[in-house]
């Protein structure tokens, strides 16, 4: 009887440990919600950029209730500044989960001790109808990914170094080219377009645009 138990104690752990190594899937995942909102998960942690926000604010993208019902009690918020196209105070107040924002860079400090093999850096950056607008360098799992926001100063991404996927605004690319600032990514994200706007890159390795909501990149690591 007592071998019988041991088979199935050993079948059970076996199951159980073949079902955590199908559930890893070694990659970074980022869906694309609107405007310069996007999630990100590694599956084991889920991460959120300037969502949610006031859906339709100034005229941008409006997205589907069901994408707040997909929230998880346990998700992390970052935001670059609180402009409705960006951050929606109602809502905001009703999640459960962790809010950040760059201004408070203690508390933003401390998910480096929360979450595994990541690192993140505030910078505070100029957006001219905002005083406390923050952009982004997150490191995770050994990938290197900048978060702009609305800045329209590519000073600050022109200092970083061998960014792996750099999430950004048109107008980034404009004024980088203007002052002969040198975008150093491997992959450009172009997000926040505005309604209508035509975009002259071609999506391609190097230029990922985010015109579709929904859409979605995996980075193996």
């Amino acid at each position: 009887m007592k071998h019988i138990c041991k088979k199935l104690v050993s079948a059970i752990l076996l199951i159980i440990i073949s079902s955590s190594c199908f559930g890893q899937t070694n990659e970074i995942e980022i869906s694309f919600i609107g405007n310069a909102g996007f999630y990100m998960t590694d599956g084991n942690r889920e991460i959120y950029f300037d969502f949610p926000y006031k859906s339709g604010a100034y005229g941008y993208m409006t997205y589907n209730e069901a994408e707040l019902n997909k929230i998880k009690d346990s998700s992390i918020f970052i935001f670059t500044h609180k402009h409705a196209d960006h951050y929606s105070k109602k809502i905001v107040k009703k999640l459960k989960g962790k809010v950040y924002a760059g201004r408070n860079r203690k508390k933003i400090n401390k998910l480096e001790k929360d979450i595994p093999d990541f690192k993140i850096k505030s910078y505070k950056t100029k957006h001219r109808f905002s005083f406390k607008h923050y952009s982004y360098v997150i490191e995770w799992h050994g990938k290197k990914l900048f978060v702009s926001g609305d800045t329209e100063h590519p000073e600050t991404i022109g200092m970083i170094k061998n960014i792996d996927f750099a999430f950004i605004p048109t107008w980034i690319l404009f004024y980088a080219k203007e002052k002969n600032i040198n975008v150093d990514a491997k992959t450009k994200v172009l997000y926040h377009l505005h309604p209508n706007e035509e975009i002259e890159e071609k999506k391609s390795e190097d230029f990922i645009i985010f015109d579709k909501q929904g859409m979605n990149i995996k980075i193996p690591y």
